[in-house]
Order: C-alpha cells, then sequence, then structure tokens
C-alpha cells in the first residue's frame, strides 16, 4: 500500500497516511483534531543503485556521493572524501630543522662512500674491482 500526504486546514498540518491505492482521493481524518483533510500532491526524489552506489532519476551516467554529482565511482578514497570533491592536500613544507638534518645524512653518506671507496667496498658491502686481488703469473725458468 503507498503512502500519501494529506493537509488539514484548520490545524495547518501536513500528514502522512498509508492507504490503498482505491480510497487514496478520500478525505482521512486529522490526527490532532478528526476533521476531513484533503488529499494534497507530494513530491518524492527516485533512485537506483547501480554498481553500489545510489544514481538519481533520471539518469545522466554520474554517480551521487552524500548529495554532490560526482562523474566516477570512487576507487580509494580517505573516509567519506570522494577524490573529485576535496581538493588535494599541499605537502608540508620542511622545517629548518629537517633541512640541516638531511644536509648532514647527505655529507656523512658522501663521506662513508669516499672511505668505503678506498677500502674497495662498495655502499652495500661487496668488494669493489678495485679490492680484488689478481695473482701474478707464475714465473717459471727453463734450461
Amino acid at each position: 500500500m503507498p503512502l500519501y500526504e494529506y493537509y488539514c486546514e484548520p490545524c495547518n498540518g501536513i500528514f502522512e497516511t498509508i492507504r490503498q491505492m482505491r480510497e487514496a482521493s478520500e478525505p482521512v481524518p486529522c490526527p490532532e483534531c478528526n476533521r476531513d483533510a484533503p488529499r494534497i500532491m507530494s513530491s518524492f526524489a527516485a533512485f537506483t543503485f547501480r554498481d553500489g552506489y545510489p544514481r538519481r532519476l533520471p539518469d545522466k551516467g554520474t554517480y551521487w556521493h552524500m548529495g554532490k554529482e560526482v562523474k566516477k565511482r570512487a576507487k580509494r578514497m580517505s573516509w567519506y572524501d570522494h577524490p573529485e570533491l576535496t581538493p588535494p592536500k599541499a605537502k608540508p613544507r620542511p622545517s629548518k630543522h629537517d633541512t640541516t638534518v638531511q644536509t648532514e645524512r647527505a655529507a656523512a653518506r658522501g663521506k662513508d662512500l669516499r672511505y668505503r671507496d678506498r677500502w674497495g667496498v662498495d655502499e652495500r658491502g661487496f668488494r669493489t674491482v678495485k679490492a680484488k686481488k689478481v695473482k701474478p703469473a707464475k714465473k717459471t725458468i727453463t734450461p
């Protein structure tokens, strides 16, 4: 059975009632003052689900996210932030301390690589060509 809306003039109230379709046009007693209230035409919003997302009718081929129209379904979301509706977050600027630490690490790494190169070891600890010993050819004396 469908749901219909009725308007009571003396109370100035709108109420809903579930009735059979054949009784829809007949007046209904108001729950407040028990006077007959005529039926009014009510608007409604219709939507359907496709791919697990609600789509409103008429269907334009777009999706709806939190009451706003979006063109594509969200593949990944952080909380309820749809990628089309949320502006990208700006990268935080590094502080002065972070930049000094970064330059000190780069300097220490360069110093370490120079030390390792001196001894013929690369940054992962393997011997380089410089450190491999080549055995000299044996000299034989022939009479």
